[in-house]
């Protein structure tokens, strides 16, 4: 089922909704789809469209808050195995092609304040990073139902990006006027950016991209999140709820129960995926923080790789009146897992709409779209 933009918002704003939202998030591991077509797979159970996901139509607000003067990666090494480029920022990245579709970096530009000072311009405000006709596209789509996404680069994630975990971790302690300024700089922009597109469109959604945990638990803690991350956050925030934007979607991997009061604080409202695998329950955290915080992913992808006993038990228990109550968009907690069986996935998506109490699939329908991130 199509939704539109007002149903999108009043499910994660745990308003009225006359059914539950049941969804692909995602799409598939780089090799599933061979798996399946081996398994006899129709094109348009491979490209989703057979299983009548439900899903809003998107569109990107106008304004561009990243990196300036990107540019295609220039190819250093490639063999049928990998990809080896430089990209933009002056990384050499590492992509192997049967497993991934993002590179992984190798090396970082930015070791100290020098060389943050080298890169600086590009993070900075300029007339550019707004698209007038992009604007106006939006306002368009969004009288059309389309939800209005704006993007901030994340906190921890743009100090990554520049330094490397492992670095990024470090300059909290040992080069804090270097983080502090990084933020700064990008919230500037930010700011300007947002202040002249709200002027003439609501933005419905802001998202910021963080992938700032494991297993084992977030790479900044609740101190960093309060004196860094979070003065970040709030500006952009301030402003955008101020003239009217109701969602704050934070996306990150991992576990992140550690930092969620820290993030509620910053004025996030909306986490996902929600990883089980790394001990994320949205059972529990409903439980726990009730209507401050929505909820988007959860189920747990490797239950599709086991029995169909383990696929319902995992959706009766996610899928509970508790989740269904609004504030909560129902779908894999990532990507749909190479190995998964395509009987398991047609079971698993007709068991969830079953447990939702939703009709079966409607073959004509044909819809499916990655959500509004």
């Amino acid at each position: 089922m199509k939704f539109t933009r007002e149903q999108y918002i009043e499910i994660l704003t745990f308003g009225s909704s006359e059914r539950p939202m049941f969804c692909e998030l995602f799409g598939p591991l780089v090799g599933l789809p061979d798996e399946w077509l081996a398994q006899g797979a129709t094109p348009d159970e491979v490209d989703l469209t057979a299983f009548d996901w439900d899903f809003v139509p998107y569109t990107d607000c106008g304004g561009y808050t990243g990196a300036l003067d990107t540019h295609p990666p220039e190819t250093l090494e490639e063999t049928d195995e990998y990809l080896i480029q430089r990209d933009s920022l002056g990384r050499t990245t590492k992509m192997y092609k049967a497993a991934a579709t993002i590179a992984h970096p190798l090396d970082y530009p930015v070791k100290n304040m020098d060389d943050w000072l080298k890169l600086k311009a590009r993070f900075e405000f300029a007339d550019r990073r707004i698209d007038a006709h992009a604007v106006a596209r939006a306002r368009q789509l969004q009288q059309q139902g389309a939800v209005v996404r704006a993007g901030m680069p994340g906190g921890f994630d743009v100090v990554r990006q520049l330094m490397g975990e492992e670095h990024a971790c470090l300059a909290y302690y040992e080069q804090p006027e270097l983080v502090y300024d990084i933020l700064q700089t990008v919230g500037d922009t930010c700011v300007k950016v947002y202040e002249r597109i709200s002027e003439s469109l609501l933005i419905d959604q802001l998202s910021v991209h963080e992938d700032m945990a494991g297993k084992s638990g977030p790479l900044a803690g609740p101190k960093q999140i309060e004196q860094f991350i979070g003065p970040y956050y709030r500006r952009v925030w301030d402003l955008l709820a101020e003239r009217g934007t109701r969602l704050f979607n934070q996306d990150s991997d991992g576990n992140m129960n550690p930092v969620i009061d820290a993030f509620l604080a910053t004025g996030v409202n909306v986490m996902h995926p929600f990883e089980p695998a790394a001990g994320m329950d949205m059972v529990a955290t409903r439980r726990e923080y009730g209507p401050r915080l929505a909820i988007v992913g959860g189920i747990d992808k490797h239950v599709l790789r086991q029995s169909k006993a383990d696929i319902r038990k995992e959706l009766e228990y996610k899928m509970q009146p508790l989740m269904r109550e609004g504030g909560t968009i129902f779908g894999l907690d990532h990507r749909i897992p190479n190995g998964t069986p395509l009987a398991s996935y047609r079971y698993y998506v007709d068991t969830g709409r079953e447990v939702l109490h939703l009709p079966p699939r409607d073959p004509n329908a044909c819809g499916w779209g990655r959500m509004a991130f």
